[in-house]
């Protein structure tokens, strides 16, 4: 076994058996990573971090060559994102960016970007108190472009061609398609092209400077059923 150190957000986690317990992290360098705690629960004092959901922590772990699950020796909190806990409506976002980390991100392969990125929103999420929606948004255009798994705006996904006016979105295609190209999926729907901007600005900018970008409330309606139907 192979000894690491490396920066980690909780995921999740679980118990296992009596006196363990298993963990689910997002870390720097390894991306998407679960080990077991030995021993926590019988002796939380061994570790220096409760491992509560969307924290952040240091972690020391020796890595199995067979076994998808690492024994976890160490770990350290860094920040527990106090001001996050006393919110309802903030717990839920840090809740949701977790379960996508979770469900989008491969195993154990290292994206330092999208750390990054979970790293900035939890920030971002405990100093302020009036954009929890705004950052929702923003994290899941984020993590869906660093992940390549982005739906396509930049282009007629089907033909390719640059689109300058009227365009459909094609769930089932995964991107927009020109009115030339519209029959490709009968169930394609319109989308405002300032919905489109949006997602595109987002995508081109730093996770702070895409608090400047205002929506009207229709882009926001229009956004989250794409983002959610997309993602599902």
């Amino acid at each position: 076994m192979s000894i690491h150190k490396t920066e980690a957000i909780v995921l999740n986690k679980y118990d296992f058996r009596e006196t363990s317990i298993i963990a689910n992290f997002y870390t720097k360098d390894h991306g998407k990573l679960s080990g077991i705690l030995k021993g926590i629960r019988e002796e939380p004092a061994k570790f220096a971090s409760n491992l509560q959901q969307f924290s952040y922590n240091e972690i020391i772990f020796y890595k199995k060559r067979n076994s998808a699950l690492h024994l976890i020796s160490q770990c350290d909190l860094r920040d527990n994102f106090n001001a996050i806990r006393g919110n309802i409506a903030k717990i839920g976002t840090a809740s949701i960016m977790m379960e996508l980390l979770g469900a989008i991100m491969p195993q154990e392969e290292e994206n330092e970007d999208v750390f990054n990125l979970a790293l900035s929103a939890l920030s971002e999420l405990e100093t302020d108190n009036n954009y929890a929606d705004k950052i929702t948004r923003i994290f899941k255009i984020k993590i869906l472009a660093l992940s390549g798994f982005k739906p396509h705006f930049d282009s007629c996904v089907s033909c390719g061609s640059r689109i300058n006016g009227q365009s459909k979105f094609s769930l089932k295609l995964g991107g927009l398609l020109c009115l030339k190209c519209c029959h490709k999926d009968f169930r394609a729907r319109p989308i405002f092209r300032g919905t489109v901007s949006s997602v595109l600005y987002i995508e081109r900018n730093d996770f702070k400077n895409n608090f400047n970008l205002g929506m009207n409330p229709q882009i926001k309606k229009e956004l989250d059923l794409i983002l959610d139907s997309f993602l599902n």
